[in-house]
């Protein structure tokens, strides 16, 4: 499978990847295809159930708050930034207030197993990052007292043979930046290159990789045909991902194609189809920091479940032209400035979250979902979704959202402008 996968040059159909995945828990089964939800994408039709083009809905709020007056807005906060009694910086929704499971906490990083760095800044090099990574567990920094810019010249790649765990917490201090040259963090269960740990590469339970207290930054895949393209700063196939307590800023991967997504994070497949969790994360977070990729100028997946808890996303943006397919004429791609998601049976569920100022071309501002099937379902709670425009199309009643999957998006004590 992961030969089949190398030799495409790109993702052009999401039907060919949904065939090259079809076995994994969450992809979906043999029925659905990008290609069917694109043909309904592109039908006349503006129900929620099919996907229009040319068309956006009012932008009137589809929820309000549980006494019917409307939610007051957050308080205005540039950067979404600010800092913990340990001097830890915090990013993310400072409002959100979702409660968080175990599952989706950071990890205790008390008792490192390696500590890249010997307590100068000097001594943080790329080439101790990718080293460290490679060897895996618990991974810590120890660059000095002021925060630290690393340039990454190389991906660091997770190696699935060689540990169960690979943590990277920065403490707060440390930026990872891929210079606007590279991708910066990769893991994939499937690459053979990294190691072959089972038989069903696409379904196993490691490597869990975290990243927590760090900033991804200038990351960029742009030209990368691994896995179809896209995650300029991260991108994940298999085992288990999350990230918590952490932005990332100005990432980038290409400008164009029907389905590849992810400027800051691209998931493919998750064990048993569990969900990627991202807790007090920010993507973007002001004018000028945030990603832009074909699809997805924050994050992008097929078939695979997201919980976004107490998180911000704005100012990104879905750069391509043409939808998926590419319309005739076009490169395709566009939908979802700051999520992107396709597949059969998978859900979304954000809470305590803030989207604001994403941007998409084509469909779905501040995010696109397509249950090809239409098993799938969205869930929007607590949360404020606005000024997110699509310049394409989008579902009646919910500013900022395309959604083709099971009913309606479920939204209760959001905001939708």
């Amino acid at each position: 499978m992961a030969s089949l996968r190398a030799a495409l040059p790109t993702l052009v159909r999401l039907g060919v990847c949904l065939l090259t995945c079809a076995v994994v828990a969450g992809c979906g089964g043999s029925g659905g295809s990008g290609d069917d939800a694109s043909r309904q994408a592109n039908s006349p039709s503006t129900s929620a159930g099919t996907r229009p083009t040319g068309a956006t809905g009012p932008a009137t709020s589809a929820a309000a708050s549980p006494s019917g007056t409307p939610k007051p807005k957050p308080k205005p906060h540039p950067s979404h930034t600010s800092a913990a009694p340990g001097g830890v910086a915090r990013f993310g929704n400072p409002g959100g207030h979702a409660a968080v499971p175990a599952a989706a906490r950071a990890v205790d990083t008390s008792h490192p197993t390696r500590t890249v760095g010997n307590g100068t800044a000097a001594s943080c090099t790329s080439a101790a990052v990718v080293a460290a990574v490679a060897k895996g567990g618990v991974i810590t920094f120890s660059c000095g007292p002021s925060p630290v810019v690393i340039t990454m010249t190389a991906t660091a790649k997770v190696r699935n043979a060689a540990s169960t765990r690979v943590v990277l917490d920065g403490g707060g201090k440390v930026t990872l930046s891929g210079g606007g040259r590279h991708r910066i963090l990769y893991m994939n269960t499937c690459d053979q290159a990294q190691g072959w740990t089972t038989s069903h590469c696409q379904n196993q339970s490691t490597p869990q990789l975290t990243v927590q207290n760090l900033t991804f930054a200038d990351g960029n895949s742009t030209g990368d045909t691994t896995e179809g393209g896209g995650g300029g700063a991260v991108l994940v196939r298999g085992g288990r991902f999350k990230a918590v307590n952490t932005r990332f800023v100005r990432n980038r991967c290409d400008r164009t194609g029907p389905d590849l997504g992810g400027a800051a994070i691209r998931v493919l497949d998750q064990y048993e189809g569990l969900p990627v969790y991202i807790t007090g994360s920010t993507f973007g977070g002001a004018p000028g920091q945030g990603g832009s990729c074909s699809n997805g100028g924050a994050l992008s997946s097929i078939g695979v479940s997201w919980v976004i808890l107490n998180s911000v996303l704005s100012y990104n943006t879905a750069i391509g032209t043409g939808a998926n397919p590419a319309r005739s004429g076009t490169p395709g791609g566009g939908s979802g400035g700051a999520l992107y998601t396709d597949g059969n049976r998978y859900t979304v569920h954000i809470e305590g979250s803030l989207l604001t100022h994403n941007d998409a071309h084509e469909g779905g501002g501040a995010l696109f979902y397509v249950s090809n099937n239409h098993t799938g379902t969205l869930d929007i709670h607590t949360s404020t979704l606005r000024s997110n425009p699509s310049h394409g199309f989008s579902t009646p009643g919910y500013p900022g959202i395309f959604f083709l999957g099971a009913g309606h998006p479920n939204v209760a004590g959001a905001s939708l402008s």
